[in-house]
């Protein structure tokens, strides 16, 4: 006989037990579930999850990041059900899987509650970086999303742990894509709003070198950024940014100007100190001896820093006294130390003018008493112009050689018809002028006074009348030039080239020809002589008439020749009168 007792707590165990088992065939492949650890073996750890088989999970899964498996009988986990049974009959779980889930859910859970997410920034991938989060699921750092700016360099950020917004995720495929310029801008927008209420213009700030051009550096003053231009950086010379900063640098900088509707800023450096110009023109007293070290060269001279921000010129011709110095590099180099004098101060315009050569003795004002008016010196011509030829007579010293005093009898259009560059050449010391500046003087020379003029002869060596033997020179539409004597012409006119009319006088004469010219006017004041070949031609024909073959010399008038020939005659008729008496 069964006892009622028993038989109604049967009931209820089997009651429990239908019920246990209803709660298992709920539990499905791919749910995480709680479970005791009941055993731990050499590889793995035996679970009971409540099911009617326990399952196991391979130690590994319970290696902590410090690399220690931690896992004891009666702790409790959450595992996720792969298969209800296996070959050997056991239920197949995973802690790690779990784990993963779980961490996908918190990751999910934070995004719809728009929560931040902290990482380590681990490896770089293609595209970008790649973030390691909340139990160790991997998220996608895109590179533009990694700063306000593009980063050249990403590997710097290897390492770094940053709190990031989540931007993209999906958790079927486990795409989590982060940013963290999301957050920059965020928080550079509130300190923005914050820097723009108290900015304000005169104002000292400090702030961080964010950028370097070549034309300034740009300066983050929290939030908005400000352009200190290179010529506000230093009263002295910058010649690029980069000789004063670095990006990150800290700098304390004056507000020049600030716009507040476009949010531009201009920013000083210089201002904070004292100008150095407003004390130059009481330390730099023209005709002072400075010292200072060139900083720059242009063509036209060389810039000496005196001091932080105080520069003087000294111009190619403040150089040398007598050398001719195309480019200052010949002089000196960037970085030379060198003295000057202080000839003139312009704080107006900042500006010093300087020179080298007022250091030396002027060997200027010792040349007339070198060179007295009258001296004979020799030189080489070391340039030639339109007027006239430059003779070097000491080394940076030249003379000019005007057109009209290079002959007494040539009429030279060019100088290059009697010089060439390099010509040595022997001239007359006219005159040494002075000015008031005792810079260079004007030095004239000549040298058709090296030797007599020959008009002092040439009326009585060439009388009207007389015939001479020339040859031609130059002929023009005029007429033609041609040379008695070596240094001296005088003029064909067309009409006077031939009785009948002559219209191109190139049709009778030639460069070169020798010809007989009769001279038919002298004007000693004008330096002109008239010669006329058709009137030696008449001379000739007049003696040839009247029986005198011999043809007149050269320098002797017709009358001349007549008279010598009637003394020939006289002298022979005397001869033949003697013989008859005999």
């Amino acid at each position: 006989m069964v006892d009622v007792d028993e038989h109604k707590g049967g009931e209820e165990s089997f009651a429990a037990l239908f019920e246990e088992s209803l709660k298992h065939d709920e539990v499905k492949e791919g749910d995480i579930v709680r479970g005791t650890v009941i055993s731990v073996g050499k590889d793995y750890a035996i679970i009971d999850i409540g099911y009617k088989s326990e399952g196991q999970v391979p130690l590994e899964e319970f290696r902590t990041a410090e690399g220690v498996i931690e896992v004891s009988p009666a702790q409790e986990v959450d595992v996720l059900l792969e298969d209800r049974e296996n070959e050997a009959g056991m239920c197949v779980l995973s802690k790690e899987k779990a784990d993963r889930l779980k961490v996908w859910d918190e990751i999910s859970a934070a995004c719809e509650r728009d929560e931040l997410i902290e990482g380590t920034i681990t490896q770089r991938v293609k595209g970008g970086l790649s973030v390691t989060i909340r139990g160790g699921v991997k998220a996608f750092l895109p590179g533009s999303q990694v700063d306000l700016r593009p980063v050249r360099n990403l590997d710097a950020f290897l390492g770094q742990r940053y709190k990031f917004k989540v931007i993209k995720f999906n958790k079927k495929r486990g795409n989590i894509v982060l940013s963290r310029r999301v957050l920059l801008e965020r928080e550079r927008a509130a300190l923005k709003e914050s820097t723009l209420e108290r900015l304000k213009e005169g104002q000292i700030v400090e702030g961080i070198v964010k950028n370097l051009t070549e034309y300034g550096a740009f300066i983050d003053l929290g939030g908005i950024d400000g352009l200190l231009h290179i010529t506000d950086m230093s009263w002295g010379r910058v010649n690029h940014p980069s000789e004063l900063f670095g990006v990150g640098d800290h700098v304390r900088v004056k507000v020049l100007k600030f716009n507040a509707e476009t949010e531009r800023v201009s920013l000083g450096l210089k201002q904070i100190s004292e100008d150095p110009w407003t004390r130059a023109q009481e330390r730099y007293v023209p005709g002072t001896v400075v010292r200072g070290k060139v900083v720059s060269l242009k063509d036209y001279g060389a810039f000496i820093e005196l001091e932080e921000g105080v520069e003087g010129l000294v111009h190619i011709s403040e150089m040398s006294w007598t050398r001719r110095v195309k480019h200052p590099s010949k002089m000196v180099n960037v970085g030379d130390v060198v003295e000057a004098v202080v000839l003139d101060v312009d704080v107006g315009n900042n500006r010093i003018s300087l020179g080298m050569k007022q250091l030396e003795p002027n060997p200027y004002e010792q040349l007339t008493e070198k060179y007295p008016p009258g001296t004979v010196v020799r030189g080489k011509v070391r340039n030639i112009a339109d007027f006239g030829i430059f003779v070097e007579i000491e080394e940076g010293i030249d003379g000019l050689v005007h057109i009209s005093d290079m002959s007494w009898t040539q009429r030279v259009k060019h100088p290059s018809e009697l010089f060439q560059k390099g010509d040595e050449v022997e001239a007359v010391l006219q005159e040494v002028q002075h000015d008031e500046t005792g810079e260079k003087p004007k030095i004239s020379l000549s040298i058709k006074h090296t030797v007599p003029d020959p008009w002092d002869r040439i009326p009585h060596d060439y009388p009207v009348g007389s015939m001479h033997d020339a040859k031609v020179l130059k002929v023009l539409d005029f007429g033609a030039f041609v040379e008695i004597e070596k240094g001296v012409e005088g003029l064909v006119h067309v009409s006077e080239m031939a009785d009948e009319r002559i219209d191109d006088p190139r049709s009778v004469l030639k460069v070169g020809d020798d010809v007989k010219v009769q001279v038919i006017s002298i004007d000693q004041d004008e330096r002109k002589i008239g010669l006329s070949i058709k009137g030696a031609q008449r001379q000739e024909e007049l003696a040839q008439a009247q029986g005198y073959q011999q043809p007149a010399s050269a320098g002797a008038t017709l009358g001349d020749v007549m008279r010598a020939k009637l003394g020939d005659i006289a002298s022979r008729e005397e001869s033949e009168s003697g013989s008859e008496s005999e």
